[in-house]
């Protein structure tokens, strides 16, 4: 730790903050745009007040130098797609009449065209636009963007530094474009696309960029030395230029393990890093590479992607012992702060003693003020912080709030057979089958319906006390048969009730859940315009009362077709959530599992016989090293069979994912033992089929026909030709046809369009299958 007669240099700094705005302002004035509603230059104000309203605040919390290139209208890998001139042909013409709009276009698509692909940002619920590239791609510098927010940052008074996602990483977050052989490796552009980013660095430089920040979080992923040597010449190439700014190399979300050596020893003049969670370790990392001699060394030392108060005396330590291995020493969060919410003072409904333990974006900021501050000027100037912020994490150690000795009771008595079903898959289905009575290419829907403006206006008259309980749910009623009776009619076979009762996916039950804590004002973006509040997992869980069983049994009552029963699986629960630091994860997905093995058992008692069990986090929480994983997996597999096994075999057990790469744990997937996986598969063009056969996945399967992410309706000949290809790789009576993922943020129009031609595509398939003589 730092002593009061420390002398040094520490300034107080983020990676990114942010974007939405208090009000999520953002939001409204894009879909505003999208509507006609906001004019082009209305929506650039906004977003430019939004800019300069953050630059004030990290200013005024403390922070002497601000980040700029962080703010995004939609996404920032697809800002820098833009920036390097990577905009895939068929949006080329969009671009060029009109780049907002060619830019909307290329994150959602239009009538015409499909957009780019969206996956999770490495293991956060944060979604990018995948770059496509391909051997013709060429490169060209568009540094407008970049150089405007820097300009507008510096003419405020700021010290600003520009934030780009670094060369290597875009090329290996990057896949083939459609056309292109599968086997195409992005990154054998690198030679093309260093001279585009020397471009950018001269454009930055002559605008007043002091430091540029370049980000390279794929290199704490395992990577063959041919990536690692890729690393090496690019910003060999890159340190070597001699019209450039000073250049901070970033990775963070983990350990660099052996690709530290390789920035340590770049020709860069600082390296920003993760020293938060497992990635503590790199302090000795970084000792054992000689540390960081010449250099200036960014330590994240607050956890970026938690809203727990940080351990200041600790950070303080870890910032000791780094001032030894660098020659200068900044301090920061571990990532940007837009994977947590804005400021946790708005929360005005929580628990007086659990408000004492959360730190949101605006006191993260702080927290990094603070320690830059006592690490800069002694220990004495932040006694008083110090000592309340030892109060606050005693109060939490000790607090009755976050123990519940029967929930460790009965984890404590989970036995093996508990996470297994009374019989395996091959023998269940043809009780499954008898039961069920459904056709070839069964055709279904993921779980929500569009949430209309109906339904919102209740739900906030609900709230601020204008309607009644009464009223509220009649409405639900209202909304749940105008759903079930729009399914009978366009022909699906097994309905769901559309799930109008429900704000989000894990808050609604969240909410409903002991041991939960969920937030008022807590948004986080998850894609574009798309917002959640994660809830908070604050102690142990327990289900009072059951959860979803009345709104599926009314549902149920109103048609003879199965409607399935809607959760959301554990793995999920706690990756959509900010999850305890406090106990091993593992511990904490077996008391959420059990919770939900009681709603399970209740569905199936009311007479309920499909149970979806979501699981679309299972692939994003993958640890991002090899290493980690069987560790994972093997709890994570096991929360969901403990969820789901207590049923009967005739009772069919579904599950859902969606917009992730599920090469990497097919195996997991079989593991769960579920009865039918649904899968997105229509951006990806059915690629998950083939992945699921190559692999001998031998359950039944429902890759996405339909792209939910964007407003295009699918044609019927579209969707039959998607089926086509998945009866390539699935037969026939283990293929299922639903759309990608859930419908709550698309409108009734486009849903009744494209579920009609779903089903009609599925019947036209059915007719005439692959190999048929008609």
């Amino acid at each position: 730790m730092t002593t009061d007669s420390a002398a040094t240099t520490a300034t107080a700094t983020v990676y990114g903050y942010p974007r939405q705005g208090a009000n999520r302002e953002l939001k409204k004035a894009v879909e505003g745009y999208w509507k006609g509603r906001v004019t082009a230059e209305e929506l650039r104000r906004t977003a430019a007040g939004l800019r300069r309203a953050n630059w004030r605040q990290l200013a005024d919390d403390g922070v002497g130098e601000v980040p700029t290139g962080d703010f995004s209208l939609y996404d920032h890998v697809l800002d820098t797609s833009v920036m390097v001139g990577a905009v895939p042909d068929r949006h080329r013409a969009a671009v060029a009449a009109d780049p907002l709009d060619g830019y909307f276009a290329m994150a959602r698509g239009t009538s015409e065209v499909a957009p780019l692909e969206m996956t999770k940002w490495f293991d956060t619920n944060y979604h990018y636009l995948v770059p496509e590239l391909g051997p013709d791609t060429v490169f060209r510098a568009d540094s407008a963007r970049q150089v405007a927010e820097l300009k507008e940052a510096l003419g405020l008074g700021h010290t600003a530094r520009p934030v780009l996602v670094g060369p290597v990483s875009y090329l290996l977050l990057a896949k083939a474009a459609p056309g292109v052989d599968a086997s195409f490796q992005p990154l054998t552009l690198l030679d093309r696309l260093i001279p585009v980013y020397a471009e950018v660095l001269a454009d930055l430089r002559a605008a007043g960029a002091t430091w540029v920040q370049l980000d390279e979080p794929a290199l704490v992923q395992d990577r063959t030395p041919a990536e690692l040597n890729a690393a090496a010449r690019a910003y060999r190439e890159l340190g070597a230029l001699t019209d450039r700014p000073r250049l901070l190399l970033a990775s963070y979300f983990g350990r660099l393990g052996e690709a530290l050596p390789v920035l340590a020893k770049a020709p860069v003049e600082g390296l920003a890093l993760d020293f938060t969670g497992p990635a503590a370790a790199q302090v000795d990392d970084l000792a054992a590479v000689g540390g960081l001699p010449g250099k200036r060394l960014v330590a994240g030392v607050v956890d970026g992607r938690n809203v727990w108060i940080n351990d200041l005396s600790a950070s303080l330590s870890t910032l000791g012992t780094l001032l030894g291995l660098a020659d200068r020493v900044d301090v920061s969060a571990s990532c940007s702060l837009l994977h947590v919410p804005l400021d946790a003072r708005a929360e005005r409904e929580v628990d007086p003693q659990i408000a004492r333990w959360l730190a949101f974006a605006r006191q993260k900021t702080d927290e990094v003020a603070t320690l830059a501050r006592g690490l800069a000027d002694g220990t004495h100037t932040i006694t008083a912080r110090l000592a309340a912020n030892r109060a606050d994490l005693a109060s939490r150690a000790g607090s009755t709030l976050t123990r519940d000795p029967a929930v460790r009771s009965r984890t404590a008595a989970v036995t093996a057979a508990d996470a297994r079903r009374s019989l395996p898959y091959a023998e269940r289905t043809a009780a499954q089958r008898a039961r069920l009575r459904l056709p070839l290419l069964p055709t279904t829907t993921i779980g929500s319906f569009p949430q209309t403006d109906g339904l919102r206006t209740a739900r906030a008259g609900l709230r601020a006390g204008r309607l009644d309980t009464a009223g509220y749910e009649e409405r639900v009623g209202a909304e749940i048969r105008e759903v079930v009776a729009f399914q009978e009619k366009a022909g699906i076979d097994v309905l769901v009730h559309g799930e109008p009762e429900r704000n989000d996916m894990v808050q609604y039950f969240a909410e409903r859940l002991s041991g939960y804590l969920a937030t008022q004002s807590g948004w986080v973006q998850s894609y574009g315009t798309r917002y959640v509040r994660p809830p908070i997992l604050a102690g142990d869980i327990s289900r009072p009362e059951p959860m979803t069983v009345r709104w599926t049994a009314y549902a149920q009552s109103l048609t003879d077709r199965p409607v399935k029963g809607m959760l959301t699986g554990p793995v999920t629960m706690l990756a959509w959530s900010f999850v305890r630091d406090d106990q091993p994860l593992a511990e904490t997905a077996r008391q959420v599992a059990l919770a939900l093995r009681d709603e399970v058992a209740d569905l199936e008692a009311a007479g309920t016989s499909v149970i979806q069990v979501d699981e679309p986090a299972l692939r994003e929480t993958l640890p991002l090293r090899a290493a980690d994983r069987p560790g994972y997996l093997a709890w994570a597999t096991e929360a969901f069979r403990l969820t789901t096994s207590g049923v009967r075999p005739d009772t069919q057990i579904h599950t859902h994912m969606c917009y992730a790469e599920f090469g990497d744990i097919l195996r997991a997937i079989d593991d769960l033992d579920a009865d039918v996986i649904s899968l997105e598969a229509a951006r990806s063009h059915m690629q998950v089929a083939g992945e699921l056969a190559g692999a001998g996945y031998p359950r039944e399967v429902g890759p996405g026909v339909y792209d939910i992410h964007s407003p295009r309706v699918p044609g019927t000949d579209e969707v039959a030709a998607l089926l086509r290809r998945g009866l390539g790789a699935i037969p026939a009576e283990r293929l299922w046809v639903n759309p990608d993922c859930g419908l709550k943020t698309r409108g009734w129009p486009e849903v009744r369009a494209s579920l009609e031609n779903l089903v009609a595509a599925a019947r036209e398939v059915r007719a005439a299958p692959p190999g048929s003589a008609g």
